[in-house]
């Protein structure tokens, strides 16, 4: 169950407590963009992920994009950011994230990676040895395979609210 567990879960990326990673000693932020920071079929940022990827970079923090989509999509979104970015992860294989520590220079223990869904982001950011910090997609889920996933993950948010709680 650890392996599909975050350690953080919000319900969007805008209330990530960006202070408390960089007391954690985090100095990357990766984020998936699917689902994520926008819908699945919105191919560039909106003013809000505009907003949130300057606050991240104005605290300090690096941003790259990981995502399974196309180079096409994943570069187009990450250039506005003058950021790194790897398409087509293959997530859960953590085989990206290794290159992108080599290429970058950050260690695992200096990575939060941003995500929406436990098979995926979640599952290679724990096998990565990384930071999994989890979001609500936005938009919610919409189609049948969503609303599937969806219900799926219910119990490892509430796993991970449980283990925040006690942290508190």
């Amino acid at each position: 169950m650890k392996l599909f567990t975050p350690d953080y879960y919000v319900e969007s990326y805008r209330a990530i407590d960006l202070e408390r990673l960089k007391r954690q000693g985090i100095a990357l932020l990766v984020c998936d963009i699917d689902n994520t920071l926008v819908p699945h079929d919105h191919a560039r940022a909106d003013d809000d992920v505009r907003a949130f990827i300057k606050r991240v970079k104005d605290s300090g923090l690096a941003v790259a994009f990981v995502s399974n989509n196309v180079k096409e999509r994943v570069e187009t979104f990450a250039r506005e950011f003058h950021a790194p970015c790897y398409p087509f992860a293959k997530k859960p294989l953590k085989r990206t994230y290794r290159k992108m520590m080599n290429e970058l220079g950050y260690r695992s223990d200096q990575i939060a990676v941003l995500g929406d869904q436990l098979l995926t982001d979640m599952l290679a950011a724990n096998r990565a040895g990384v930071l999994p910090l989890m979001v609500e997609p936005v938009g919610g889920a919409v189609t049948a395979w969503q609303k599937v996933l969806h219900a799926l993950q219910a119990p490892f948010k509430a796993a991970c609210r449980r283990k925040m709680e006690k942290k508190s």
